[in-house]
């Protein structure tokens, strides 16, 4: 059977929130509180948590759980090195599921059926799609993970797989998984806390 990591990358200054949007709160807990839940709650193997921004602030502010912490010295040069520190942080993984620290509707069932959805295919990696768009959770197969030192900048796993449409399967996100919203600015965070209509 295969070892599979969750490595949830939370290492950003949150620039466009106007504050650490990762601890702001949400249904009681920091947003960061849920991925981590999230993360805790799948059948993985292990989880990472990448810190960068604050780090001492956010690990004292939430409930690691099973997580280890990893801090990214380098977090100002982008998502890409929060990425790559992840990755080399769970070197017996067969596979691992990247989350955002910024997507708090992530649910355990969501992280498990990545894994599933990569078991039932063989792809070399499984990317969610919610709404009409691919969006990260991302599950990345470690023969991937080479690659992942050609990526600079703030971005993630997009661009590695964008020449790899035949090695990748997709999860199409069901209410009943979650949801991706993400949180980029205190408009964002107000529609998540606003109740159904």
């Amino acid at each position: 059977m295969s070892r599979v990591a969750a490595v949830v990358l939370a290492a950003g200054a949150s620039s466009r929130f106007g504050g650490h949007k990762l601890l702001a709160p949400l249904d009681g807990l920091p947003l960061l509180q849920h991925v981590l839940d999230a993360a805790n709650g799948a059948a993985v193997d292990e989880v990472v948590v990448v810190l960068g921004h604050a780090a001492d602030e956010v690990r004292a502010s939430v409930r690691l759980g099973r997580a280890r912490v990893v801090v990214n010295a380098d977090h100002a040069l982008g998502q890409s090195t929060s990425l790559r520190a992840g990755i080399a942080a769970v070197p017996a993984a067969d596979a691992a599921v990247v989350l955002l620290g910024d997507q708090p509707r992530v649910t355990p069932a969501l992280v498990d059926a990545l894994v599933a959805r990569q078991e039932a295919t063989g792809a070399a990696a499984v990317i969610s799609s919610w709404n009409g768009r691919h969006s990260p959770p991302t599950l990345l197969r470690r023969e991937l993970w080479p690659a992942l030192s050609t990526i600079t900048g703030d971005v993630g796993a997009r661009e590695l797989l964008a020449g790899r449409r035949d090695d990748v399967a997709v999860l199409e996100v069901t209410p009943v998984l979650g949801g991706l919203d993400d949180v980029d600015s205190p408009d964002d965070l107000a529609r998540l806390t606003r109740p159904p209509l």
